[in-house]
């Protein structure tokens, strides 16, 4: 449906039935939404931009280059080629920066977690062990903050090292793929210096090469994908707890008419975890019972969102497209947040109504918001003081303020790494050999990721037709970030959703009693496919290389900088991606290159397609490929497990013994 609001016509579809309601309401009648501004620019995307070959690194430009047209090079006598490449790999520097200081902030907290500095705790000691064997530190007979303190320290050295040794975590990566790596000259060394050393080489007059600007641009993306974002991921669940299964909501109706309503959005998860501790504490109950409400409820926005709603099922109101609606509910009290993704428009839709917006981060304030600075040494303070302020809101709110619960859906989150070990395998049995069992015996044709954010410019239903055709042809989807919280939306997080997929994949997830798309957390914790992706190859079986596995992901809808640093890791970790746009076209040789040429280099390549169920079809058809190439593309009977086969399922040879509902779990 084309949006009309305030006499604008919108260019985006929004099937999104939450969004439609709320924007329906008198309530939000004069709130301006991104919809409203896409519709009311009246302009096309300027064809330079959208083609990669505007450059503006010096101030001899902007230079628009045409490509093959002499007169229409840069003034420096830079191609089409070069600028398109720069300007590539800047994006992916910026990406690899904001999830690099996103995990700094992680790591500085982990260390004071175990200098006994914060409210927080080491509560994951099984993966401490895990991770600080990675780093070489003894962990016999020594007391977990003490091994927690060195593993901080020497992660948080790894940031500005000036050595030439390659990051510890590159370690956990196929020794095929690693060789790979050193002969390519990529191996990242410190974070923050692949960061600089790529805004370097692209500063006009120097690197002008494009295979060369991308072996850089590789090496960036690898410090994020291998580095920090790994570490962030893996010293958040030390500190926080590794997710395991766990049933929440997702979608506007999550939001409680007789509460305070709370939205947390951004993706620094200590903020968001002080607040879920700070929000049960006893005052702070009776602050809000005073101010006539039943309780406080906390909802997350964006990443920060899936972070709370992994650990601790707290359900996420809204993905990056729909922080806007949130607001416009006129139901919130105060929308916290603190870093990434944070449209400035937020402050402006809240003036329509009681909602505060609170800034939490020095390095991210906002003309019209709040700010409360959180400070780490004394998060319940800051928490308290954050929650008082939209305590303080509550009456304030208008009787008119509309809460959609049509459809408010249930859905199954908390598929980490060990998750799926577990839940394949069982306690004793952890192992992904049943996984890639029913790979080589074609139940599962293989494995897709569907990651990063939504997007204005795109229908919003894209997530889902690609889902939806990838489970139906029996493979096994992952999800992360905005595109996670789009697919709970549509129904597809839950066991339930079974019912969509083929007959072979269908049996598997209703044997083991899992959802055919597992949410795997928020878009720092692609990570966990990198893991997930070499124990298949560690398992055996599917070759010896990430680049042999049939499995491939996509970003349909990327709106951030992060998603294309993302899909450059992924390529050169071996994996195809598939984005519905890349900023490229405008350079033959360099777009050739990105969408064929890294194929030799990495063994993956980009692709580029808008339609989504041609995303799809381009998915399914490199999956087959891989299989053709391991010998194991042949199709797989159907099979009904009687009860005999169910008791059989943990002997090696079938999906696993024990399901998301496993003792450990709390689905």
């Amino acid at each position: 449906m084309a949006v009309k609001r305030n006499g604008c016509e919108g260019c985006a579809d929004i099937t999104c039935v939450s969004t439609k309601e709320v924007l329906s309401q008198d309530i939000a009648k004069n709130v301006v939404t991104a919809y409203d501004r896409i519709a009311s620019r009246g302009m096309a995307a300027c064809l330079f931009g959208s083609g990669g070959t505007c450059c503006k690194n010096c101030n001899m430009g902007p230079c628009q280059i045409i490509d093959g047209v002499e007169e229409m090079i840069g003034v420096c006598g830079a191609t089409a080629d070069t600028v398109a490449s720069r300007n590539i790999a800047r994006t992916i520097a910026s990406g690899t920066a904001a999830h690099t200081d996103h995990a700094r902030e992680m790591i500085k907290g982990f260390i004071a977690t175990a200098k006994g500095e914060t409210e927080n705790e080491i509560k994951d000691v099984e993966k401490l062990h895990k991770i600080a064997a990675i780093y070489d530190i003894e962990v016999e007979g020594r007391d977990k903050n003490e091994i927690a303190l060195e593993l901080g320290e020497k992660a948080l050295a790894e940031f500005g090292s000036q050595t030439d040794d390659p990051i510890t975590m590159l370690k956990r990566a196929p020794e095929k793929r690693q060789k790979i790596w050193k002969k390519l000259g990529v191996e990242p060394r410190g974070f923050d210096r692949e960061v600089t050393e790529m805004m370097h080489r692209t500063h006009m007059g120097v690197d002008q090469e494009y295979h060369n600007i991308m072996l850089q641009a590789s090496r960036c993306a690898l410090a994020d994908g291998w580095g920090s974002s790994m570490l962030s991921t893996e010293l958040t669940d030390i500190m926080f707890g590794t997710p395991v299964p766990r049933r929440a909501t997702v979608d506007l109706g999550c939001l409680k008419p007789d509460q305070v309503n709370i939205t947390v959005h951004g993706h620094e998860p200590l903020l968001a975890e002080a607040l879920c501790i700070a929000a049960q504490e006893e005052d702070m109950q009776t602050l809000a019972k005073k101010a006539g409400a039943k309780g406080i409820n906390l909802a997350g926005v964006c990443c920060t969102g899936n972070e709370i709603l992994m650990r601790r099922g707290i359900p996420v109101a809204a993905g990056f497209v729909q922080q806007e609606m949130v607001l416009a509910t006129g139901a919130v009290e105060a929308m916290v947040v603190d870093v990434q993704c944070v449209m400035q428009s937020v402050a402006q839709v809240a003036k329509n109504f009681h909602t505060d917006i609170i800034t939490t981060n020095y390095r991210a304030k906002m003309p019209d918001g709040v700010h409360i600075q959180f400070e780490e040494e004394d998060a319940m303070g800051s928490a308290k003081e954050i929650l008082k302020k939209a305590i303080s809101n509550y009456k304030k709110r208008s009787p008119a303020a509309f809460i959609p619960v049509s459809n408010k859906l249930d859905v199954v989150v908390g598929f980490s790494h060990e998750t799926i070990n577990y839940m394949l395998g069982g306690s004793f049995r952890a192992s992904y050999r049943p996984l890639n069992d029913n790979i080589i015996n074609g139940r599962i044709r293989g494995v897709a990721a569907i990651v990063g954010c939504d997007n204005y410019k795109y229908s919003d239903d894209a997530h889902e037709i690609i889902a939806r055709e990838l489970i139906k042809n029996n493979i096994l989807v992952l999800a992360t970030g905005c595109a996670a919280t789009s697919l709970g939306k549509a129904g597809l997080l839950r066991p339930e959703a079974a019912e969509f997929c083929g007959d072979s994949l269908g049996e598997v997830c209703a044997t083991v009693g899992m959802p055919p798309v597992l949410h795997m957390g928020s878009c720092v914790d692609n990570s966990r496919i990198l893991i997930a992706a070499t124990e298949m190859v560690r398992e055996g079986g599917l070759g010896e290389d990430i680049s042999d596995l049939p499995a491939i992901g996509t970003a349909p809808l990327y709106m951030s900088e992060k998603a294309v640093a993302i899909g450059q890791y992924f390529v050169a970790s071996g994996a195809q991606v598939v984005f519905q746009s890349l900023a490229v076209s405008g350079a033959k040789e360099f777009d050739k290159y990105m969408t064929e040429g890294m194929m030799e280099t990495y063994g993956a390549h980009w692709n580029i397609a808008e339609d989504p169920k041609e995303i799809a079809r381009i998915m399914i058809e490199k999956i087959e490929q891989k299989r053709e190439a391991l010998g194991i593309n042949k199709k797989s009977e159907r099979v009904l497990f009687d009860m005999d086969m169910r008791r059989d399922l943990g002997s090696g040879s079938g999906v696993g013994d024990v399901g998301c509902t496993g003792p450990q779990h709390n689905s």
